[in-house]
């Protein structure tokens, strides 16, 4: 089923059925649901933060009643190189969207969905390459960039009456953090602006936002544990106190780990590295289980699980979807070998449900939490694997996961979360990270010739899957960072360093050799299989 190439034909009708899913998506939104932050795809209609209950922190966190799917889906756009409706929906928001809005949102993702979008698109309208095409707005005057900054400065109070400079987890738009706020927040969520405050503030010459956001991932890596290296997943901002002890690499932990990595990619700091390469190793001490290689040897298939923070040992017996963003970090570091076995992992996961349940429970072959909300990591991790290695059999991966797309989240109206990945019923809803992220991948997984691989320019992307160019401009800060108990500027490393302090060992390319077989020996693959209760 996977061996050989995969006919360029196929290619071009799967790239074309990938955009196909999104213009249904954007369009269904547009027609429907704008200027409301989301479309109800079963209903065809917009739905914006609830009102009336303001604990429903699932809709509330992230709808703030500033049009996000229309937001977070710019830079689509672009990347999928439609230059007129790019132009259009900038211009949309640039007439319609404010931010003076009595809304409570979470801090982190109104960063990476609306910020991090934002930026994104400032970048590719200002590009002077213009690499996607003409993506320029006639008289464009840094609007999105004074959007950017207006939307961060009301974030800023969360950072502000946090005795660790750990954020609040939620503010309001207009009157700042609520009265009634929470001293808990997790460590993805206040360890993972640095890319986007980054940015923006390399962009203005203003270090304040990079400032609270260093501060912020410091203060998190300053608590980890003195025995594992590990950090908890839920963290008291005003003690410092360890509310949640469990270390993983899923909800609540996954992109503070991705962010030390990217920020050091993007601003070239030797800090955010070293912070890295620490947490990677003991990530792969204390929570990878399973035979040492991938591809040979004895004993279980590799697997990541939740363990105590200091002790190491394990918590329960579940993973999460989300965790499906790991090998596609790996793949960043040049552990290719690593990746392709916890890939496979996942990808046997969604053959078995034509979708990834929110929790699965490996001792039990069964989901936790049935419920898929369209999450774009899986494909993410297929996508960044096929740059890596070329290997086909990653694009029969990206088939397998649009052809089930297409076959059981279709609505009325764009696409829809699966309530329960094994009865396939719906819920009304299409997260704005359908649009921005899911789509994005596949459509770049099946278009080799698109300007993010063609073009020269090298772009990294956020973790709401936002493109931004790896810059120059962005490795030379106007300001010396000197963080509290520091003395001098934080060195900073020049990109070639970033290949000799890498694992160097790991970061050869597959051979070529390999390049048509599986990308695993098929008994390993069959031992996935049956591990999830596939044979």
């Amino acid at each position: 089923r996977y061996s050989g190439a995969f006919p360029p034909q196929l290619r071009a009708r799967l790239r074309d059925a990938a955009r196909g899913m999104f213009v249904f998506g954007y369009d269904s939104y547009m027609e429907h649901a704008f200027p409301r932050d989301e479309l109800d795809p079963l209903h065809c209609r917009g739905r914006g933060p609830d009102r009336r209950d303001p604990s429903n922190l699932n809709i509330n966190d992230v709808l703030g009643n500033y049009s996000l799917t229309l937001i977070d889906a710019l830079d689509t756009l672009a990347v999928m190189g439609n230059s007129s409706e790019f132009q259009k929906a900038v211009k949309l928001v640039i007439d319609t969207v404010s931010f003076d809005k009595d809304s409570t949102v979470q801090v982190f993702e109104a960063t990476i969905r609306v910020l991090g979008s934002l930026l994104s698109a400032h970048i590719i309208i200002t590009d002077s390459k213009q690499p996607f095409g003409d993506m320029s707005i006639k008289d464009y005057d840094n609007e999105l960039l004074h959007l950017a900054h207006d939307l961060a400065v009301r974030l800023l109070p969360a950072f502000e009456n946090t005795k660790t400079g750990i954020p609040y987890p939620r503010v309001n738009l207009k009157k700042g953090v609520p009265p009634d706020s929470h001293n808990e927040t997790c460590t993805a969520g206040a360890g993972s602006l640095l890319v986007e405050f980054g940015i923006l503030s390399r962009l203005l010459g203003d270090s304040t936002f990079e400032w609270v956001a260093r501060r912020a991932v410091k203060a998190l890596w300053s608590l980890r544990s003195n025995n594992t290296g590990l950090l908890g997943n839920v963290v008291n901002i005003q003690t410092g106190h360890w509310v949640g002890k469990q270390s993983g690499l899923g909800a609540g932990s996954d992109s503070f780990y991705e962010y030390l990595l990217k920020s050091y990619i993007l601003f070239g700091e030797k800090e955010d590295l070293e912070m890295f390469s620490a947490a990677y190793q003991n990530i792969q001490n204390h929570l990878r289980r399973g035979r040492e290689a991938c591809n040979e040897g004895e004993g279980d298939p590799p697997l990541y699980v939740n363990v105590n923070m200091y002790t190491g040992q394990l918590m329960n017996t579940w993973i999460d979807s989300l965790q499906a963003f790991f090998p596609g970090l790996q793949v960043l570091i040049g552990d290719v070998e690593d990746a392709i076995c916890l890939h496979a992992f996942y990808y046997a996961i969604w053959k078995r449900y034509g979708a990834l349940p929110e929790r699965y429970n490996w001792q039990l072959q069964a989901p936790d939490v049935p419920f898929y909300p369209l999450r774009p990591e899986l494909v993410e991790s297929t996508y960044l694997l096929y740059q890596a290695t070329k290997n086909p059999f990653y694009l029969h991966v990206g088939m397998d996961i649009l052809q089930s797309l297409e076959k059981y989240t279709k609505a009325k109206c764009g696409y829809a979360t699966l309530h329960h990945v094994v009865e396939k019923t719906k819920e009304d809803r299409m997260e704005s990270f359908f649009l921005s992220e899911t789509c994005k991948y596949l459509y770049l997984l099946f278009d080799e010739e698109n300007p993010v691989h063609k073009s020269g320019n090298k772009f990294m992307f956020t973790t709401e899957g936002h493109v931004v160019s790896v810059d120059e401009r962005f490795r030379t800060s106007l300001w010396e960072d000197i963080l509290p108990g520091e003395e001098g500027s934080a060195q900073r490393a020049k990109p070639t360093e970033l290949k000799a302090a890498n694992f160097s060992s790991n970061c050869n390319r597959v051979p070529d050799e390999r390049r048509y077989l599986l990308p695993l020996k098929s008994n390993y693959m069959r031992q996935i299989d049956r591990m999830v209760g596939l044979i």
